[in-house]
């Protein structure tokens, strides 16, 4: 199948063979035929498939046929919206001339303003700044007829689904959906029941499984020795690198330290400015810099065609995240590698990939951990055990240290008086070495306390029964002069 085969304008064809795409790939031979027909779409297929142009060649073709009809496009990510809106400015060149507008975060509100007013009508963006335009009035939606949700499973994970629903409610009600998601859980499954009207169902490939083409390799290392093989890896690879990371934080550090190790590196993650994050890309892009640092905000719709390697420093924290890391590298079928640090605090995480990669995955148990149940464990029993011989063989072995009672008792009988236990000693205050002292009885307690004098408040009585008397009042006193 060729793009020409397809029933679209002339225009259209001529825009796609100007931009050099040349054949399309199976989600684009299987959605686009679909699509031009006027029905929905529920579609699965692994990043780096080709999505993108599979969603944008209908709506352009319908735009040029409608001229009063408008076109929203939502993403999850400013970096994917930036990409999708590239692939439209690739096809709509000024031959077909339709007005289009980005709306997304971190760019000039005034920009965005300008491009509504010029009669946009292909809007792509974010959730968020949809809603901050829909609210300020400046975007009006009523004449919608083509809409698509692009990456919806991770727009999900984001949790935009109030946002997603609120602009659905300025939709029409008569409009065509293109569903788009790498992965189909069941939420996704619950949307497409709710806004699709029976759904064309597409599916490219595994859902689970990654690119074919992409070499897997794990690594077994410690936590404080991970830099270092880092360095290590990156010196034995050649091309570009993007290496995921778990936190903002941890991009900016290891950044550094590449820097001051003498690499070209750079980092991306959600603190930066839209214009900070479109010159990282555009320099990892160019080649200025051959490291890219970035957490799971790059995951998806990062499409660089040069990445070769990817590294995943840290594991992510969802699954189902580790297929969209390793696919930024092999796109549109080429080939590529990803390398993953495995410490022993990332087994857990680890068995859940692999049981997404293979549902028939079993963990491995390893011979040194077994599964005491109810028992103490033997390692536990025998060290206590090893303490305690230890302490005898320290007393019996150290005549100096003899501490027990019968060397104290010893120690008394070496005078030449009578017999002194401890139990004398209990009764006795202090310690003496005086032998008459010993014959000596105990002063008896009770005359002690009788010489004692037992003091009395003899006044206690006068103030308790005190009566004071009902009319008091001070009498003025006139000093004379």
């Amino acid at each position: 199948m060729n793009f020409n085969d397809l029933p679209i304008e002339n225009k259209l064809k001529n825009s796609i063979k100007y931009a050099d795409f040349k054949s399309p790939t199976p989600i684009q031979s299987k959605s686009i035929p679909i699509s031009l027909t006027g029905k929905d779409i529920l579609g699965t297929a692994q990043t780096g498939t080709g999505k993108t142009l599979a969603f944008t060649i209908p709506m352009i073709n319908k735009l040029i046929l409608d001229k009063n009809a408008m076109a929203l496009i939502i993403c999850p990510t400013r970096e994917l919206a930036s990409q999708v809106m590239q692939t439209v400015l690739k096809l709509n060149v000024r031959e077909i001339g339709i007005g289009n507008a980005l709306l997304i975060g971190g760019e000039s509100m005034q920009k965005q303003l300008k491009k509504l007013k010029k009669r946009a009508r292909i809007i792509v963006g974010t959730p968020g700044r949809i809603n901050d335009h829909i609210k300020r009035q400046s975007l009006n939606l009523s004449k919608v007829s083509y809409l698509v949700l692009d990456e919806t499973d991770r727009m999900l994970d984001m949790g935009f689904t109030p946002q997603i629903e609120l602009i659905l409610k300025f939709i029409p009600k008569d409009h065509q959906t293109l569903l788009f998601s790498a992965t189909l859980p069941n939420n996704i499954l619950r949307i497409s029941e709710k806004y699709l009207n029976n759904p064309e169902r597409i599916a490219v490939g595994s859902l689970s499984t990654p690119i074919e083409k992409i070499k897997q390799e794990t690594f077994q290392i410690s936590q404080d020795k991970k830099y270092h093989e880092l360095i290590n890896q990156l010196v034995e690879r050649s091309g570009s690198i993007l290496v995921f990371v778990k936190t903002k934080h941890g991009a900016d550090k290891i950044v550094k330290r590449l820097k001051y190790d003498g690499h070209s590196a750079d980092a991306i993650h959600g603190n930066l400015r839209q214009s900070k994050r479109d010159r990282v890309i555009t320099g990892f892009r160019n080649g200025k810099s051959r490291i890219l640092i970035a957490t799971d905000v790059a995951a998806r719709g990062l499409d660089i065609p040069l990445i070769q390697h990817v590294i995943n420093y840290d594991l992510p924290q969802v699954p189902e995240d580790y297929i969209h890391r390793i696919g930024r590298t092999g796109r549109a079928g080429k080939e590529g590698s990803a390398l993953t640090f495995l410490t022993p605090g990332d087994r857990s995480m680890w068995n859940s990939i692999s049981r997404l990669i293979n549902p028939n995955f079993k963990p491995s148990q390893s011979g040194n951990k077994k599964n005491f149940k109810g028992k103490k464990r033997p390692q536990a029993s025998f060290a206590k055990e090893k303490k305690f011989k230890y302490k005898k063989q320290f007393f019996k072995k150290d005549d100096s240290r003899k501490s027990s009672f019968k060397s104290k008792k010893k120690f008394f009988k070496r005078e030449d008086s009578k017999k002194y236990s401890f139990k004398d000693k209990k009764k006795k205050f202090g310690f003496t070495n005086n032998p008459k002292y010993f014959d000596k009885k105990p002063a008896n307690d009770s005359t002690i306390d009788t010489n004692k004098k037992r003091f009395k408040f003899k006044t206690k009585k006068k103030f308790k029964n005190r009566k004071r008397p009902k009319n008091f009042s001070f009498k003025r006193f006139n000093k004379k002069r």
